[in-house]
C-alpha cells in the first residue's frame, strides 16, 4: 500500500485496513457468522417472557401462583343478549328463547365448555334488558383464537333468527382472531415494506444499484444474525414479539445509516482524486470510527432499558442492543472488504436519470451551504429561534397524559368487536374487564376461608367497588380460588383504579387478610395497567440517570472536549423533548389528528415516553457523532472554528439528509397502522427524526458551536488523564502514514 502502510491509531482503522487486505477472508468470516448465529439460534428455540415475569407486584405474584399451580386459565367468551326496544326484558319469553338458542348453538360447536345461563348467574343489567351468556374455549387460550371462528359462526346464527334483540360476542378468543385479521397482516406487510422504501430512497441517493443494495443487504443480515442470537440468548433473558419488531426497527435504522456514512466518505474520497485504497483507509480512520462511537452510545442507550425491571422492556433493550453491535461491527469489518473487492464496480448499474449525480455527488450542498452562511453569520438568532421553536414545540408535553390505552382508544370505532365492548362496558360496568383475585391456601375449603371469601363477595358490592356480580370459582386439588369482580368505572381507568385500590386497601384487609396463611394478590386488566405504570415511574428516574450520564461520558472519552459532551446532553435533550411535545400535541390534544388518524385518544400509551427517549437518545447520537466528527477533523487539519464547523455540516448535509429520509420514511410506516400505539411509537420517531436532522443538526449545533468559538475544545487540566479514545485521523495523516503534529513534534491537539 505505499506510504500508507504505516501503522494508524484506532480500532476502526486498523479493522478497515486488515479487512481490506484479507478481504475473502473478512467476507467469509462474517457470511460463516450469520449462518452460525441463524442455525444456532434456530437449535435453540426462542423462549419468550412468561406471564409471571412480566410485571413485579400483585400482578407477578398472581400470576407465578397460577403458573405453580399448573392452573391453564382458558380464554373466557362471553354474549351479550341486548333488547333493541325498551319495552323488551330479560324476563320475556322471546328473550328467554333466545338466551337458550344461544346456549345450545355454542355447545353444539363442541369448541366450549362451562357454559352459563344469565338465570343462573344473574348476570341481567339492572335495567332489564341485557343478559350475558358466558363461557370458556376448550384448549391453550394463547391459541383459542385459531378455533373461535365456528363459535362465532354459531352465535351469528342466533343473531339471523331474533332481529328484535342484539346477539354480540366478545372475549379473549375472538378479540384476537378479529385483531388478527384486521391488524396482523397489516403489521408484518410495514415491517417487510421497510427494505423496499429503504432501497428506494437510497437508489434515488446514491444513483446506482450496487451502492444501494450494499447498505440494505448490511442491515438485512445484521437483522438476520440478531434473530439467530436472540434465541440463543432467550434462554438467560425471555424475547417476545414485541422486541422482535423494535429490533427490526432499530437494526434497519442504523445498518442502512451505518453503511451510508462509511460508503458516501469514501465515494467522497474518490471523488476528490484518492485512489480507491487511500479513499477506504480515509473512510475506515474517520467514518468508521465515527460508527463505532455512535454504535457504543447507542448500545449504552439501548442498556438503560435493562434498568426498568419490566420483562418487556428488558427485551426490547437487549434486542435493540445486539443488533446495533453486530450492525457497528459489520460496518466496520465486512464494509470495507466488500468496497475493496467491488472498487469502481460499486458504481455499476447506474440509474439514467440519475448520472449526473455521479460527479456531484461529493459536493457540498448548496441548500446548507445557504442556511449555514445565515447561521453562522448571525449565531445569537439563528440560537434564540432555533431554541425557541423547539421550546414551543415541546411545551405541550409539560400536560403530557399516561395510560394504557382502552379498546376503544387503541382501536376506535373502526371495528364491530369495540362497539360490542362499549354496550357490555355500558350494561355492566367493569364486566368486560374484572379484577381477578388469586386466593392461595392450605386448605380452600376451610371453613374460615370459605366464610372469607364470601365475606370478600358480599363486601366488594356493599363497599362500592363493584356492582356484582362477583363470581368464584373454586379449583380444590390446587388449593386455589378464583374471585371475578367486575370493577365500577368500567373502561374510566382512572375510576375503575378507584374501585381496585377500595378492593386492595379495605375490602381486602377485612376479609381474606384475617385469614393466616391465605395469599389473595389482585390482578386483571386494571390491575396490570397500575403496577405497570408504578413500576415504569419507579424506572424513570435510574434509567434517564443511567444513559445521560454514560452517554456524556462517552463523548467526553470520544471527543476529549467537556464542552462537546455538555452540549451533545442538552441538544439531545431538545430533541427527545420536542418529539414528546408533537406527540400530546396530536395524540392527546387532538391538533392535526385527522391527518394521522388519530381522533379522540386523548392519552399517551404509558410505556411510549420511556421508550421513545431511550430509542432516541441513541438513534440521534448517529447524526451527532458523525457531523461533529468531521467538524473535530476539520479543525485537526487546521481550518479556523468556524469554517470547520461549515465544513463539516455542509459536507456531512448530503448523508445526513438521506439517511433521516430512510429513518423517517420507515418509522412513517408504522405511523400509519390502526393501531393507536403503534402509531403513536411511529409518528413520535418520525417527527424526533425530523427535528433532529433539520433544526438540531442543521440549525441549533453549528450556531452553538460558533458561539462557542474554541471553547468547543475545552477540556479542563484536571481531565487530562482520561484515556485518549479520539483516535482521529484527517485525510493528509492517512495518506502520509503519521499523524498532523505541532512545532514540538507531539501530536496536533484542539
Amino acid at each position: 500500500m505505499g506510504n500508507g502502510e504505516a501503522r494508524v491509531r484506532g480500532l476502526a482503522a486498523r479493522a478497515g485496513g486488515w479487512s481490506a487486505r484479507h478481504r475473502w477472508a473478512a467476507v467469509g468470516i462474517w457470511v460463516l457468522f450469520v449462518v452460525l448465529a441463524m442455525g444456532l439460534g434456530s437449535a435453540a428455540g426462542r423462549a419468550d417472557v412468561k406471564d409471571s415475569d412480566q410485571l413485579k407486584g400483585e400482578t407477578h405474584t398472581a400470576a407465578k401462583i397460577i403458573e405453580d399451580a399448573g392452573i391453564d386459565e382458558p380464554a373466557g367468551e362471553t354474549v351479550l343478549i341486548q333488547a333493541r326496544s325498551v319495552g323488551l326484558k330479560a324476563t320475556d319469553a322471546e328473550f328467554r328463547d333466545a338466551v337458550t338458542a344461544v346456549v345450545r348453538a355454542v355447545e353444539g360447536t363442541g369448541r366450549v365448555t362451562e357454559v352459563t345461563s344469565p338465570y343462573d348467574t344473574k348476570t341481567i343489567s339492572k335495567d332489564g334488558r341485557s343478559a350475558l351468556v358466558q363461557f370458556d374455549m376448550r384448549g391453550e387460550a394463547d391459541t383459542a383464537g385459531e378455533r373461535v371462528e365456528p363459535v362465532l359462526k354459531a352465535v351469528e346464527g342466533v343473531q339471523e333468527d331474533h332481529g328484535s334483540l342484539r346477539i354480540e360476542e366478545i372475549g379473549g378468543a375472538s378479540m384476537m382472531k378479529t385483531f388478527d385479521d384486521a391488524f396482523g397482516d397489516d403489521f408484518k406487510k410495514a415491517e417487510y415494506s421497510a427494505v423496499p422504501v429503504a432501497f428506494g430512497i437510497l437508489l434515488i441517493a446514491f444513483g446506482a444499484l450496487v451502492a444501494a443494495l450494499l447498505p440494505v443487504a448490511l442491515a438485512v443480515t445484521a437483522i438476520m444474525a440478531t434473530m439467530g442470537l436472540m434465541g440463543i440468548v432467550s434462554h438467560i433473558q425471555p424475547m417476545s414479539d414485541t422486541a422482535n419488531s423494535v429490533m427490526l426497527l432499530v437494526g434497519m435504522a442504523v445498518g442502512v445509516d451505518y453503511c451510508l456514512f462509511y460508503l458516501r466518505r469514501e465515494r467522497e474520497e474518490r471523488e476528490a482524486g484518492r485512489d480507491a485504497q487511500t479513499a477506504l483507509r480515509i473512510a475506515a480512520a474517520t467514518s468508521g470510527r465515527a460508527i463505532v462511537v455512535s454504535g457504543v452510545t447507542v448500545c449504552v442507550a439501548m442498556a438503560g432499558m435493562l434498568f426498568t425491571g419490566l420483562a418487556e422492556f428488558e427485551a426490547m433493550g437487549l434486542a435493540s442492543l445486539m443488533v446495533v453491535a453486530v450492525a457497528m461491527v459489520g460496518s466496520v469489518t465486512v464494509l470495507p472488504a466488500l468496497l475493496s473487492l467491488l472498487g469502481g464496480r460499486v458504481e455499476k448499474g447506474r440509474i439514467p436519470f440519475l448520472r449526473r449525480r455521479k460527479a456531484g455527488g461529493g459536493q457540498d450542498s448548496r441548500f446548507w451551504t445557504a442556511v449555514l452562511r445565515r447561521v453562522l453569520a448571525r449565531p445569537v438568532i439563528s440560537v434564540a429561534v432555533a431554541a425557541g421553536a423547539l421550546l414551543a414545540i415541546a411545551a405541550p408535553a409539560l400536560g403530557m397524559k399516561t395510560q394504557q390505552l382502552t379498546l376503544d382508544q387503541e382501536f376506535g370505532d373502526s371495528l364491530p368487536i369495540v362497539q360490542t365492548y362499549n354496550r357490555l362496558n355500558d350494561a355492566f360496568p367493569g364486566g368486560s374487564e374484572p379484577a381477578e383475585v388469586v386466593v392461595k391456601a392450605d386448605d380452600i375449603n376451610a371453613p374460615e376461608v370459605k366464610s372469607a371469601l364470601a365475606g370478600f363477595r358480599d363486601r366488594a358490592i356493599s363497599s362500592g367497588a363493584s356492582r356484582g356480580p362477583v363470581e368464584v370459582r373454586l379449583h380444590d386439588a390446587q388449593n386455589v380460588a378464583f374471585v371475578y369482580v367486575p370493577l365500577v368505572g368500567g373502561s374510566d381507568l382512572d375510576r375503575a383504579g378507584a374501585s381496585l385500590d377500595k378492593l386492595r386497601d379495605e375490602v381486602r384487609p377485612a376479609t381474606l387478610g384475617k385469614v393466616d396463611g391465605v395469599e389473595a394478590p389482585i390482578t386483571g386488566q386494571v390491575a396490570g395497567s397500575k403496577d405497570f405504570n408504578d413500576q415504569l415511574t419507579g424506572a424513570v428516574v435510574p434509567v434517564f440517570a443511567f444513559v445521560v450520564v454514560f452517554a456524556f461520558l462517552l463523548m467526553l472519552l470520544s471527543f476529549r472536549s467537556l464542552t462537546i459532551a455538555l452540549t451533545s446532553i442538552v441538544l439531545n435533550l431538545l430533541s427527545v423533548g420536542a418529539a414528546y411535545g408533537v406527540l400530546v400535541a396530536i395524540f392527546q390534544h387532538g391538533w392535526g389528528a385527522s391527518l394521522v388518524g388519530a381522533e379522540g385518544v386523548g392519552a399517551i400509551i404509558t410505556w411510549l415516553p420511556l421508550f421513545l427517549f431511550v430509542i432516541l437518545f441513541g438513534l440521534s447520537m448517529d447524526y451527532h457523532v458523525f457531523v461533529v466528527s468531521r467538524i473535530r477533523e476539520a479543525r485537526l487539519r487546521g481550518l479556523a472554528t468556524k469554517d470547520a464547523i461549515r465544513h463539516g455540516v455542509v459536507t456531512t448535509a448530503g448523508v445526513v439528509t438521506s439517511a433521516a429520509v430512510i429513518m423517517v420514511a420507515v418509522f412513517a410506516i408504522f405511523g400509519t397502522l390502526s393501531m393507536q400505539s403503534m402509531k403513536q411509537m411511529g409518528v413520535g420517531l418520525a417527527a424526533a427524526v425530523l427535528i433532529d436532522a433539520t433544526i438540531i443538526r442543521g440549525v441549533l449545533l453549528p450556531a452553538v458551536m460558533a458561539l462557542l468559538g474554541e471553547r468547543n475544545w475545552y477540556l479542563p487540566k484536571w481531565l487530562h488523564r482520561l484515556p485518549d479514545l479520539t483516535h482521529d485521523e484527517a485525510p493528509g495523516a492517512v495518506v502520509a502514514g503519521f499523524a498532523a503534529r505541532d512545532d514540538e513534534g507531539e501530536p496536533l491537539k484542539v
